[in-house]
């Protein structure tokens, strides 16, 4: 009985860090940002030379309650940052390939149910700048999710970045 008691355990365990894994792209996923935002008016960033910028845009118009998510944007493995509420950052990358994630941080209960996580790919070229939109959506009735994330047309991402609040953020003292 004692061997499949422990074998049960392993399982259990298994199952649980599967539950929790994350995409290659993300971070660590104990990481966690206080994050404050500003309604500074955003200004058209020019790619500094030889770099491209990579914009990530939380979206959460159709998420229809409080605490609106947390969400940590990781490139290449390591977080970039995060953003709260209808909120912005851009980074600076190197032309090529790159592996971008969206991730929620643990805000609750809330957390636990729905999609939190997604992933994209990216081939940036220098002197460009591309716009990834994270949308988040919550309705009555329905469990949270990460509903998008996906890149968006310039246009689109200037208008949201316009109209959104500046992501400022620090990562959390463990």
């Amino acid at each position: 009985m004692k061997p499949l008691f422990i074998v049960l355990l392993l399982a259990a365990t298994a199952f649980a860090q599967d539950a929790t894994r994350l995409a290659p792209a993300c971070g660590p996923n104990g990481a966690s940002f206080d994050v404050v935002t500003t309604k500074n008016p955003h200004k058209a960033a020019t790619p500094d030379a030889g770099k491209a910028l990579v914009y990530f845009i939380e979206d959460d118009t159709r998420f229809d309650t409080v605490p609106k998510p947390t969400v940590r944007a990781g490139l290449d493995g390591a977080w970039a940052g995060a953003t709260h509420g209808n909120s912005f950052f851009a980074v600076s990358v190197d032309p090529g390939e790159h592996h971008l994630c969206a991730s929620w941080q643990t805000y609750g209960l809330v957390f636990r149910a729905g999609t939190r996580s997604a992933a994209a790919q990216l081939t940036a070229e220098a002197g460009h700048s591309y716009y990834f939109r994270i949308k988040n959506v919550f309705r009555k009735d329905e469990s949270p999710i990460l509903a998008d994330f996906e890149l968006i047309d310039s246009d689109e991402g200037q208008l949201l970045a316009n109209s959104y609040s500046l992501s400022l953020f620090d990562p959390k003292k463990k």
